[in-house]
């Protein structure tokens, strides 16, 4: 797992945050949402690859998260796969109105696997929770899954931005928090650097035991 210094710039750390899901599970408002506050009741699937930078400040270290928002149509995602590199944190979208997108996230969790460290701080998003007359997927399925596959859980609305600033931001505070505590515990270091921020240095840090840290970890919220 790569954490990115920034030399010249004023934010301590990069981190790379990919969004996946089937097509039309509201990932672009999401990201639109929290990196702008606003919300396209029209918007049309994305095409190919997108991204948008936000930053977050934690702890007195200001965070700069590059968020990608990769298309859910399968005729792109041989296009997209290749943008999992490097990613260290992810949001597994689906609809709640719209099983087959949470039956869906098997296989999204697979692709991420496949294409990335294992060890990506995810969390599992259940979007458009003002949907609930419509709703086809409960909180507690989405949870249990969540829990099954070590993952955090939220229901958000982009809609109605509801808990969408808080499921981005606990992937990144996890990833900090992980960083933190590797560097707390002098664990190997592959580059090791006498200061962590401002070096423009790739610290990459062993990841054996980041499962340990990351697994069973649900953290449940709905709207």
């Amino acid at each position: 797992m790569a954490f990115y210094s920034q030399e010249d710039s004023g934010e301590d750390y990069l981190f790379k945050i990919v969004l996946i899901g089937d097509s039309a599970v509201g990932k672009s408002n999401l990201l639109a949402r929290f990196a702008r506050d606003e919300f396209y009741p029209n918007s049309k699937s994305t095409i190919g690859v997108e991204f948008q930078t936000q930053k977050i400040e934690i702890k007195g270290k200001e965070i700069k998260a590059q968020i990608w928002d990769t298309a859910g149509q399968e005729r792109f995602r041989a296009v997209t796969s290749a943008y999992y590199r490097g990613a260290v944190g992810a949001l597994l979208v689906y609809d709640i109105s719209r099983r087959r997108t949470f039956d869906s996230i098997g296989r999204w969790l697979n692709e991420l696997h496949t294409h990335s460290d294992m060890n990506v701080v995810s969390i599992l998003v259940g979007n458009k929770s003002d949907l609930k007359d419509t709703r086809e997927v409960s909180t507690e399925e989405g949870k249990l899954l969540a829990e099954s596959e070590g993952l955090f859980f939220m229901e958000t609305s982009a809609l109605e931005s509801s808990n969408v600033t808080a499921a981005f931001e606990t992937v990144v505070r996890e990833i900090y928090n992980i960083l933190s505590r590797k560097v707390m515990q002098s664990l190997d270091l592959k580059k090791p650097d006498s200061s962590l921020s401002g070096s423009g240095k790739t610290v990459v840090l062993e990841t054996d035991s980041d499962q340990e840290i990351v697994s069973k970890k649900a953290w449940c919220c709905s709207s």
